[in-house]
């Protein structure tokens, strides 16, 4: 939703969905119930989520953007986060853009995000040492005795970024889990190993920036020769099946814990309650709107 919040100017970057306009109803991804339907693949009294207004009852058109609950046993609020985009986000980015092997080195930014703490789970799951960078002292805790990160830094306290991650990975980063770019993008492409991969997700150090940080450190590319990827999520709801099926194993197995904050309503005080939970809590905001 973020990158909807933001004016974009005709012409400028291409982006996955137009600005959000004023007195319009919200439209992202949700949790819902079918009451009327004249498509083959859903009926009424399904439990689907995908894109659909934020509003009591909404009209869904695109049906591409919509997929059946299978796994009605689990929270219907984990198919807004690990069992829905963000949740494919990690593991499409990580399993199939970064391609881990047993034993590689994986660095992810924002580790406590909704994206970041499921991408490092499942490179644990995977058998890689993870590392984490977040922005407080309390999330650096979380990382490592709730997720299961090997180590983690709180990159508001380090003057060094660079030094920050040759300490915590000596060897060197063979994927990187990037969803903030900026400094923290230039400071693993110091830090890649020969044949990496850099996954990028998201760039929200940049979101809110007059005149765009820029690109630096590139020429590690060519020595090491590093792959880096921008990844959009859109292009893997082939995948979903696979991940739906996979993603419910590993929380009913334990292999993933699920954290999320959940505000409900949508209108007044809670505004500013759900800025707060988007960008800066642990896993993933969830809105319910009764």
């Amino acid at each position: 939703m973020r990158g909807r919040m933001s004016k974009h100017d005709e012409g400028g970057a291409d982006e996955p969905a137009p600005d959000f306009v004023d007195g319009e109803t919200l439209v992202n991804f949700g949790v819902g119930k079918v009451i009327d339907s004249t498509h083959p693949e859903f009926k009424a009294g399904d439990l689907v989520w995908g894109m659909s207004g934020w509003e009591e009852y909404t009209l869904v058109s695109q049906s591409e953007s919509l997929f059946k609950i299978n796994h009605t046993e689990l929270p219907l609020s984990y198919y807004t986060g690990v069992l829905g985009l963000t949740g494919l986000t990690a593991y499409a980015a990580f399993m199939d853009v970064g391609r881990p092997k047993r034993g590689d080195f994986v660095f992810v930014s924002s580790a406590s995000g909704a994206v970041g703490h499921v991408a490092g789970q499942l490179a644990k799951i995977a058998g890689c040492y993870v590392v984490g960078s977040d922005g407080s002292d309390e999330n650096f805790d979380l990382l490592k005795t709730k997720f299961g990160f090997d180590d983690a830094f709180n990159y508001k306290s380090e003057t060094d970024l660079a030094a920050a991650l040759k300490r915590c990975l000596p060897d060197g980063i063979d994927i990187y889990i990037d969803n903030v770019g900026g400094a923290t993008l230039d400071a693993a492409r110091l830090n890649m190993r020969r044949g990496g991969r850099v996954v990028v997700c998201g760039m929200i150090s940049q979101y809110n920036l007059e005149e765009p940080y820029g690109l630096r450190n590139m020429y590690c590319i060519i020595p090491k020769a590093f792959r880096v990827e921008g990844f959009n999520v859109t292009g893997y709801f082939h995948m979903y099946s696979r991940f739906e099926e996979e993603m419910a194993g590993y929380i009913k197995e334990g292999k993933v814990v699920v954290v999320q904050d959940v505000v409900e309503g949508i209108g007044g005080s809670n505004r500013d309650v759900f800025r707060e939970k988007c960008w800066e809590k642990v896993g993933g905001a969830c809105k319910g709107v009764s």
